[in-house]
């Protein structure tokens, strides 16, 4: 598959080593390439099958208008809308919308499912490092393309999880929220992530 990757940052670093070494075609989109791998937004953004948005959340607007509106783009929105309030890093947009419905009403035309948000970028490259698969999340409205979503997080070894439609990316986000609480404020340190554990019947 041909995946863009919106930035090249910890997290697109992370993701699209990941995803090249399970067989797909990666790209990164930035403002001025300077690598075989590397092309500008627009290009590799029209070029895709799917288009990762992988950049702080400050920059959502100025990519998404830099890769042409992503009209009939599977969008996979990799972003925490997070902010210094108060003195404390929280949710600049609160918990009554979220970044994923944002950047849907930026690209309307596209097709948006929020994942790979909830862990830091570490862990995003690594979750065969893990005893268990950890779980990622997903939420997005179009089935198909949510399916596609869900299928690229398995090939990072994740268990990846359907977590229905996009309004849930208040919960993902806040889910987000809580892993850098964890790891930032209690001691946790960032190398850990969530799993999905069963009990006996």
């Amino acid at each position: 598959m041909k995946i863009a990757i919106i930035g090249r940052g910890a997290v697109g670093k992370a993701i699209g080593g990941g995803w090249a070494a399970a067989g797909h075609q990666v790209v990164y989109g930035v403002r001025a390439p300077s690598a075989a791998d590397e092309t500008e937004t627009a290009p590799a953004a029209a070029d895709a099958d799917v288009v990762v948005i992988a950049t702080p959340w400050s920059a959502v607007p100025v990519v998404v208008a830099a890769a042409g509106g992503l009209a009939g783009k599977t969008v996979i929105d990799c972003t925490n809308p997070l902010a210094l309030i108060d003195g404390r890093l929280q949710l600049a947009i609160g918990h009554t919308t979220s970044g994923g419905e944002t950047l849907a009403a930026l690209a309307p035309e596209a097709s948006v499912v929020k994942t790979l948000n909830q862990l830091g970028a570490e862990n995003l490259g690594g979750a065969r490092r893990f005893p268990a698969p950890p779980v990622m999340f997903a939420a997005g409205d179009d089935a198909t393309r949510k399916a596609v979503a869900l299928r690229l997080v398995g090939d990072l070894g994740f268990e990846a999880i359907d977590a229905g439609p996009l309004v849930n990316s208040r919960l993902l986000e806040s889910l987000a929220m809580l892993w850098i609480d964890q790891a930032l404020a209690r001691g946790a340190g960032r190398a850990f992530a969530y799993a999905r554990i069963r009990r006996a019947t």
